[in-house]
C-alpha cells in the first residue's frame, strides 16, 4: 500500500473531523446572557442532527444491511440497531447522575460548587445545558468514529472521489460542534472547556481511520458498518428529542427553537445536495 495513499487519507479524515472546532469557535463570539441565541442554537443542533440521522445515516445503514442480508432481513436489522441505539443512551440516560439535582451534582468533579437555596434554580439550569452537551459530545463522537473509518476508506480508494466528500462531512460537522460547545459554554462560562469537548468529539474521526487501518480491516464489513450508523441515528434522535429540543424550548420562544429545528434541517440538506 503506497504510503502517500495513506497519509492523504488520514489527512482528509482529520480535516473532516476537525471541523467541529470551526462550530465550537462559535462559542467565543457570543455572550452568556443571550438566551435567544443559545435558543436558536440548541434547536438548530436538534434539526441538523435530526435530518441527517434519518435522511443519511438510517438510509446508508439500511442500504448496507440489504445488500449483506436482503430486503427483508436486512431492514429488519437497521431497525432493531436504530431502536438499540436508542435504548443505549436513554439506559447512559438513567444511569448517568441527576443534573437538576444539585446534591447530586455536587459529587460530579467538573463542577465543584457549594449550594445555596439562592442558586439552586441557576445552578439546575446549567447542570441540564452541561448533561445535554456531554450526551451530544459522546454521540457525535460515536457517529464520527464510523464516519472516520468510510472517509478513509474512501480515500485510501480515489483521493480525488473523497474530497467532496470529505467537504461534506465537513460542512456538516461545523453545526456539530455548535451542538457541543453551546450549551457546555452557557453551563460553565468556560471558552477553553466547551472547545475542548468539542475537539474531542471531533478527533473521535480520525482515531476511528487510524483504528480502522490499523485492526479492523480484517473484520470490518457491511454488517457492520449497518449496525453501528443505525444505532448512531436513533443516539442522535434521542438526544434531540430528549435534550436539545426541550431545552430550546426552555431558554426561547416556542418559535424561535423551531425556526433553529427548521434551519438546522436546511442547512444539513443543502450541505448533502451539493456534494450528492
Amino acid at each position: 500500500m503506497d504510503i502517500s495513499n495513506v497519509l492523504i487519507a488520514f489527512g482528509l479524515t482529520l480535516f473532516a473531523g476537525l471541523s467541529t472546532g470551526i462550530g465550537s469557535a462559535l462559542a467565543f463570539l457570543t455572550r452568556k446572557t443571550n438566551k435567544k441565541f443559545l435558543s436558536v442554537s440548541l434547536g438548530f443542533s436538534a434539526g441538523v442532527m435530526i435530518y441527517v440521522s434519518f435522511v443519511e445515516i438510517f438510509i446508508k445503514a439500511k442500504e448496507a444491511l440489504i445488500s449483506e442480508f436482503g430486503l427483508t432481513k436486512g431492514y429488519w436489522i437497521t431497525t432493531i440497531a436504530f431502536f438499540g441505539g436508542i435504548f443505549f443512551i436513554a439506559l447512559i440516560d438513567k444511569l448517568v447522575p441527576d443534573f437538576e439535582n444539585p446534591h447530586e451534582v455536587g459529587k460530579i468533579k467538573h463542577i465543584e460548587k457549594h449550594y445555596s437555596e439562592e442558586k439552586d434554580e441557576n445552578e439546575k439550569e446549567k447542570g441540564k445545558l452541561y448533561r445535554m452537551g456531554i450526551f451530544s459530545a459522546l454521540a457525535i463522537a460515536i457517529h464520527n468514529f464510523p464516519e472516520g473509518l468510510a472517509t478513509f476508506t474512501s480515500a485510501l480508494k480515489d483521493p480525488s472521489i473523497a474530497i467532496p466528500i470529505t467537504v461534506a462531512i465537513a460542512i456538516h460537522n461545523i453545526p456539530e460542534g455548535i451542538s457541543v460547545s453551546v450549551p457546555i459554554y452557557h453551563a460553565t462560562g468556560d471558552k477553553k472547556k466547551a472547545f475542548y469537548y468539542s475537539f474531542l468529539s471531533g478527533l473521535a474521526e480520525p482515531v476511528g481511520a487510524l483504528i480502522g487501518f490499523l485492526l479492523l480491516r480484517s473484520i470490518f464489513s457491511d454488517a457492520v458498518f449497518g449496525v453501528i450508523f443505525a444505532s448512531v441515528a436513533g443516539i442522535m434522535v434521542f438526544i434531540s428529542l430528549d435534550e436539545l429540543l426541550p431545552t430550546a424550548h426552555e431558554y426561547g420562544e416556542h418559535h424561535i427553537a423551531i425556526y433553529g429545528l427548521i434551519s438546522g434541517m436546511a442547512v444539513m440538506a443543502l450541505s448533502l445536495l451539493m456534494f450528492a
